[in-house]
């Protein structure tokens, strides 16, 4: 059944406790908020302490609520049906109201009514009988209870106009996206990194994506694959920019040196030179991965000391003690789960040893990457060559790569 609103409420999360900042916070907000709702200009914005209200004049409520509900810094979201703050026009939205919603025999309510305007002649307590007695007159299978009943019919009466809902939806929550700094995320085509990277925004962090391809050995899907996902991310982000770095000839310049073990650990650490030099450039002020805790070999705590020592930039490692299936069931949530599991390779699954060391040695890897010639030199390549794209939520993947990337060249943005 369609259920008529005319506005949305969207209440803000635990930055409200953060005191001199809170204002800070609610701008960022209000403007990520004000952004997504270009594309339903009808929509206007009513700003509140703690709160923002949103008219909808029109615009689908099921539609914005999808959209507003990723807004970092949004603890929920409830649909609003709105009237004059007079007491026959109240009973009146209420009746009809909860005669929009599916109702049985089963169906348990209460109504818990607040006059925030003094000058409305009933208390809150009386409103509370006053609007649900006709409710229990209209709907004879509606039950009263007090505790946890299916329906909870909330009503602010204000001065101008009186609110009624009855759902909170969940959002995201977290800090305001780009409130606590910029950092650069290190993006694979697996399960873990891009949940590594909505975590870190969700805590106000805004994220640019490094993805490292090694072609001919990965495929164009596999490229794709990784702007598939940055795509799924802009969607709580509004945009997301995209380095795609050439990483074959530094992968390659460590086989066939005799030190099969380590290649994963020197792979590991040319990519953090890389994602540390594309962050200087880009300003950003720390690394971001999808590690959790002996999950490969790269990621035993020794295997993650070592490799860490290839940059001075501080290593943010959302996961690092999330279970497997925890990060699965948030991938799912966050919506990158199908895509992460599509079996297109990146460059991290080629030349994997057989038996990779789970406890490298430093100073020996150290030693072995100052022999290798050119090492640097094919870094600061890799460096020059990377695509740098933006990523928005309106990105289609019909079109092959090659048209996408045109598109990119013309106009540095899509």
């Amino acid at each position: 059944m369609n259920i008529t609103y005319d506005m949305l409420l969207l209440r803000f999360g635990e930055f409200t406790l953060k005191g001199k900042n809170r204002n800070r916070f609610e701008k960022s907000v209000l403007m990520h908020v004000r952004s997504l709702l270009k594309a339903y200009p009808k929509a206007k914005i009513l700003r509140e302490y703690g709160r923002i209200y949103v008219e909808l004049n029109g615009e689908p409520a099921e539609a914005l609520t999808g959209v507003l509900k990723k807004v970092f810094g949004i603890v929920s979201v409830s649909p609003v049906r709105v009237c004059p703050p007079e007491l026959d026009e109240i009973v009146k939205t209420a009746v009809d109201f909860i005669g929009q919603t599916d109702l049985s025999d089963e169906t348990t309510f209460k109504v818990n009514a607040r006059r925030v305007w003094k000058g409305f002649p009933h208390s809150s307590q009386e409103m509370n009988h006053l609007i649900g007695s006709p409710l229990l007159r209209t709907y004879s299978q509606l039950k009263v209870q007090v505790k946890h009943p299916h329906i909870e019919l909330k009503i602010e009466i204000r001065e101008d106009q009186t609110y009624l809902y009855y759902e909170v939806i969940p959002a995201v929550g977290g800090y305001p996206l780009g409130t606590n700094g910029k950092a650069m995320l290190l993006l694979s085509g697996g399960i873990d990194s891009p949940v590594a990277a909505w975590s870190a925004m969700r805590r106000g962090l805004e994220i640019e994506c490094v993805h490292f391809y090694s072609y001919p050995y990965t495929s164009q899907l596999a490229k794709e694959k990784v702007i598939d996902l940055t795509r799924i991310l802009s969607g709580y982000a509004g945009r997301i920019k995209l380095h795609l770095v050439p990483f074959t000839d530094v992968q390659t310049s460590f086989t066939g040196i005799g030190q099969d073990n380590l290649i994963i650990t020197f792979m590991r650490r040319a990519m953090l030179r890389i994602a540390t030099m594309l962050a200087e450039r880009e300003g950003a002020l720390a690394l971001v991965t999808g590690d959790s805790l002996g999950q490969v070999a790269s990621q035993t705590l020794p295997s993650m000391n070592v490799i860490g020592r290839a940059t001075e930039l501080p290593i943010l490692r959302p996961l690092i003690t999330t279970d497997k299936n925890d990060i699965v069931n948030l991938a799912k949530q966050v919506g990158t789960y199908e895509t992460s599991i599509l079996p297109y390779e990146d460059c991290c699954t080629l030349f994997v040893p057989k038996s990779p060391t789970t406890n490298p040695n430093l100073r020996i890897v150290e030693k072995v990457e100052s022999s290798l010639p050119g090492l640097s030199e094919l870094i600061q390549i890799a460096v020059e060559q990377t695509e740098t794209i933006i990523v928005t939520p309106e990105l289609s993947l019909d079109r092959n790569l090659e048209e996408i990337q045109d598109d990119v060249v013309k106009e540095k943005w899509f």
